[in-house]
């Protein structure tokens, strides 16, 4: 084996030992869902509109397909609701909450998975791992200045046009993946990160660049 090919191995399994990542390529919006892979998922290529048209998690507060509280009852579901698109909670004036409780709501009200901890003391280096992205690319931030240890993943959502266009449509595309299929055509480490039971704590950085784009991550640990 080649100097190169040691080098491209070696990186590899770096990767797979400190966690992984969406997609190399991000999802842009706009542009579809982009053709990575692996346990993460990074920024998405939405479509500027809103996450979809359910009911959110205790609320009434949409008309399209959010989970029925009665499914739940039996514990978390072997796979996601078909078409799973809860309309996006109120606000609460706070972006980084208003991330996790999205991602949450994904989780409850399309699978009946337990929430995830919002995890405030990783914001700050997930706000500047999103503000790096901007300059040096999609996960760049991944290895170059890691948030958290061990088993993590890292989903990004780079170039959106605003902070609510992130969560309420970003993290839509995301989910939207469902599990794996075994499909090397299609993308599904996005999802796999927001549904995983391996990790505990979530946190989201969102940074606007000086010609308004935004680039929005999501560490999970």
């Amino acid at each position: 084996m080649g100097t190169r090919s040691w080098l491209f191995a070696l990186l590899a399994l770096a990767l797979a030992c400190e966690g992984s990542i969406g997609s190399p390529e991000g999802i842009r919006q706009g542009t579809g869902i982009d053709t990575g892979a692996d346990a993460g998922a990074d920024a998405g290529t939405g479509t500027g509109t809103d996450a979809g048209t359910g009911t959110d998690a205790g609320t009434d507060a949409g008309t399209g397909t959010g989970g029925d509280p009665g499914q739940c009852a039996g514990g978390p579901l072997a796979d996601p609701i078909p078409n799973c698109n809860p309309d996006p909670l109120p606000s609460t004036g706070d972006i980084h909450l208003d991330c996790v409780e999205r991602i949450n709501q994904f989780r409850w009200e399309c699978q009946c998975l337990p929430p995830l901890a919002r995890w405030v003391d990783g914001e700050a280096c997930t706000d500047s791992n999103a503000e790096y992205d901007s300059v040096n690319g999609v996960h760049a931030s991944f290895s170059a200045m890691p948030c958290g240890s061990g088993g993590r993943a890292q989903n990004e959502c780079p170039g959106w046009s605003s902070n609510e266009q992130v969560i309420t449509g970003c993290l839509q595309l995301m989910w939207d993946e469902g599990p794996e299929d075994g499909n090397p055509e299609t993308v599904n480490g996005h999802y796999e990160s927001m549904a995983s039971t391996s990790y505990t704590q979530v946190a989201c950085g969102f940074f606007t660049t000086p010609t308004g784009s935004v680039w929005g991550v999501q560490n999970f640990d």
